[in-house]
């Protein structure tokens, strides 16, 4: 190759490499928005959302099986399609003021691990909404109340409205008993 070739394709490599890094910086500019979906509900006026990953089915409140001996918060049983599915009072759970079922109070039923299924009981459903993942702020540490605050993964506004997003697994950890070893201990 001569040196009037060597240069001519030098300037063809230099002018290929200005294109990427001018592509590469436009890329770099923008930041690529995730956008992350949650089933919203209400309890007690507040709009909560939950991983809609973790939603299996939205019930009507139906008649539950109390259960003699069971923690405050767990209002009882059901039989879903042959499962036995313990049903949690979200109103207990997050230390309000009992609400009598009405026509709008619902059951979402939702996956705790693999092999388990639990149901909330709430006022209310709302939507699926999409949230951008970067528009999601940390839950803020000012909140009175301990037992709601523990469950908290974020909080998010949403046409106007705030959203308490919710850590479905970290809820449904602290009601459950620790898994004992095989030996029994």
């Amino acid at each position: 190759m001569g040196l009037e070739a060597a240069a001519e394709h030098l300037k063809a490599l230099q002018a290929e490499q200005a294109i990427h890094s001018e592509a590469e910086s436009k890329r770099s500019n923008q930041e690529e928005v995730v956008y992350h979906q949650w089933a919203t509900f209400k309890v007690d006026n507040e709009l909560y959302g939950v991983d809609v990953v973790q939603v299996k089915e939205v019930l009507r409140y139906s008649e539950i099986t109390p259960v003699p001996g069971s923690d405050y918060f767990i209002q009882g049983i059901i039989n879903l399609r042959g499962n036995v599915v313990t049903v949690i009072d979200t109103r207990q759970m997050f230390g309000l003021m009992p609400h009598t079922p009405d026509d709008d109070t619902r059951i979402i039923v939702v996956e705790y691990n693999e092999q388990e299924v639990v149901g909330l009981v709430v006022d209310s459903v709302d939507e699926v909404i999409n949230l951008p993942q970067n528009d999601i702020d940390r839950a803020p540490s000012a909140t009175g109340e301990e037992t709601t605050k523990r469950f908290v993964q974020g909080v998010c506004y949403y046409n106007g409205i705030l959203i308490i997003l919710l850590d479905l697994l970290k809820m449904l950890q602290s009601i459950t008993p620790m898994d004992m070893d095989d030996d029994g201990f």
